[in-house]
C-alpha cells in the first residue's frame, strides 16, 4: 500500500522544499501521513474547481502547483475562502501537497518545460540557484533557426491552453528574433537579469504595466528583448504532464491524473 508519506516523500525527491524561495509555502498542506493512496490529481490551483474534481474523481491526493495557504492565515472558518477548500479536502478524505518554486528551479521545472515545447536549445536557467547543476529560475537559449516575433508569438498560443487573455506582445511583428528567455508564471522580477537582457524576446506572465513600460523604454536606449505577456495558469499548466509523468514512475501502480480544468481567473475579453 502507498500512503500519504511515500507520496509526501516522491514529492520532496524529485522536487525538493530546499529549493523554494524563503517566502515560499509548499509542501503537505491537508492531510494524514498514514493515509492510503491510490490515485493523485495534478492541477495549477486549489480552488473550488479542482477541488470538486479531485473528490469526485475519487483521488486521495490533490497536487497543485500554487499553495493554497501562501500567506499568514488566522483562521481556517468555512466562511472564508480558502477554509472552506480545506474543510471540503478534510471531509472529502483527500490531502493536498503543494509543489511551487521547488518546482520551477528543477531540470525539468516549468520553465524547462516550456522552453522544451519551444524547441531551444542549450537552454540554461537565467539565475541559477545552484551552480554547474542545471538548476534555477527561468530558462534561456536559442531557437534552431531565427524566426519573426510574430510567428513565434503564434506559435506559442498554438502551445498554450486557450485563456481569455491569449498572448500579448512587446515588438515589431517582422522583427527577427532567435535568443529566447522564458519565465512560466511571473517573471517581471527577471527583467534586469543580463540573460534577459540580452535575449532577442522573454516570455513570461503577469508584466505589470510599469515594469514592462521600462523594459520596453530601456531597450529603445540600451537594447533588450521583445516581450511576450501570457497567461500565468497556461504558462505552468504544461508542466503538468511532466510532474504526472515522473510521479508515475516514482509510485508504481498510483494512478496519476491531470486535471483539464481551465483556473485562469479571467472568463472573456473585449477587444477595443
Amino acid at each position: 500500500m502507498t500512503t500519504l508519506a511515500d507520496a509526501a516523500a516522491a514529492v520532496e525527491q524529485l522536487w525538493p522544499v530546499a529549493g523554494a524561495e524563503s517566502w515560499d509555502a509548499p509542501g503537505l498542506l491537508v492531510g494524514d501521513p498514514g493515509a492510503a493512496v491510490s490515485r493523485i490529481l495534478l492541477a495549477v490551483d486549489a480552488v473550488a474547481d479542482t477541488v470538486d474534481e479531485a473528490i469526485e474523481l475519487g483521488t486521495e491526493l490533490l497536487l497543485v502547483h500554487h499553495p493554497l495557504l501562501m500567506r499568514g492565515v488566522t483562521t481556517v472558518a468555512e466562511t472564508t475562502a480558502k477554509g472552506a477548500l480545506v474543510a471540503r479536502l478534510i471531509r472529502g478524505r483527500c490531502a493536498l501537497i503543494a509543489a511551487h518554486t521547488n518546482a520551477d528551479i528543477v531540470e525539468t521545472g516549468t520553465s524547462a518545460r516550456l522552453a522544451s515545447l519551444l524547441g531551444l536549445q542549450d537552454a540554461r536557467p537565467i539565475v541559477e540557484t545552484a551552480p554547474g547543476m542545471g538548476l534555477g529560475l527561468g530558462r534561456v537559449g536559442s531557437l534552431p533557426e531565427p524566426t519573426t516575433l510574430g510567428a513565434l508569438a503564434r506559435r506559442l498560443a498554438g502551445i498554450l491552453p486557450a485563456t481569455a487573455t491569449g498572448v500579448r506582445v512587446a515588438g515589431a511583428f517582422d522583427r527577427r528574433v532567435q535568443s529566447i528567455a522564458v519565465c512560466g508564471g511571473a517573471g517581471d522580477s527577471l527583467l534586469g537579469e543580463p540573460a534577459v537582457r540580452s535575449a532577442d524576446v522573454y516570455i513570461t506572465a503577469d508584466l505589470r504595466h510599469h515594469p514592462a513600460s521600462e523594459a520596453v523604454e530601456t531597450a529603445r536606449v540600451a537594447g533588450g528583448p521583445a516581450l511576450i505577456d501570457v497567461s500565468h495558469w497556461a504558462s505552468e499548466w504544461l508542466w503538468l504532464d511532466t510532474a504526472a509523468a515522473e510521479l508515475r514512475a516514482a509510485l508504481p501502480g498510483v494512478e496519476v491524473l491531470v486535471s483539464e480544468l481551465r483556473t485562469d481567473p479571467w472568463d472573456f475579453v473585449v477587444v477595443q
